[in-house]
C-alpha cells in the first residue's frame, strides 16, 4: 500500500525533472481550485521559495502554467508568461490529462508553444490528475 511518504517522494522526482534550484523564484500561471497542490508544495519546497503570481513584477527564473480546454487563448498566455523570464529559463505547461475535464489535445499544446516561441521536450505525468509539458525557447533544449 502506497504511503503519503511514497507519494511524495515521487512528486519530488517528478519536480526534479525541472531541473529547479534553491532561490530561484518561480512564476505561477492560471492558478485555480483544481490545480495540484502537491505538486506546488513540491516546487516550492525545491526552491525554498513561494510560487509568485501573475502580478509579480521582477525577473522570474522559470514558471508554471495551468492551462484547461475553454481557456483563454494557450499561445497568448504562453507568450505573457515569458515575459518576465530570466533568459534561458523554462516553461512547465500543466494541462489535464487525458479522459479529464478541460483536457487538452496535445497538438494544440504544440500549435500553442510554437507559436509562443517555444518547443517541448518531455512530457510527463503529475499527481492523479495532470500532465506537465517543458518547454524551452526554439533552438534550446535541456
Amino acid at each position: 500500500m502506497a504511503t503519503q511518504e511514497d507519494a511524495q517522494a515521487t512528486m519530488d522526482a517528478v519536480v526534479a525533472r525541472l531541473g529547479l534550484k534553491a532561490g530561484q523564484i518561480i512564476q505561477e500561471f492560471g492558478y485555480d481550485d483544481d490545480t495540484d497542490a502537491d505538486f506546488r508544495t513540491a516546487v516550492e519546497s525545491l526552491t525554498g521559495e513561494e510560487l509568485v503570481d501573475e502580478d509579480y513584477g521582477d525577473v522570474t527564473d522559470g514558471c508554471v502554467v495551468w492551462f484547461r480546454d475553454g481557456d483563454d487563448d494557450l499561445a497568448d498566455l504562453l507568450m505573457d508568461a515569458q515575459t518576465l523570464l530570466d533568459d534561458g529559463a523554462a516553461v512547465c505547461l500543466c494541462t489535464p490529462k487525458a479522459g479529464q475535464a478541460g483536457h487538452v489535445q496535445p497538438r494544440d499544446v504544440q500549435e500553442g508553444a510554437s507559436v509562443a516561441g517555444l518547443h517541448a521536450t518531455s512530457t510527463f505525468v503529475i499527481g492523479g490528475r495532470w500532465t506537465a509539458t517543458y518547454l524551452v525557447e526554439k533552438g534550446r533544449s535541456k
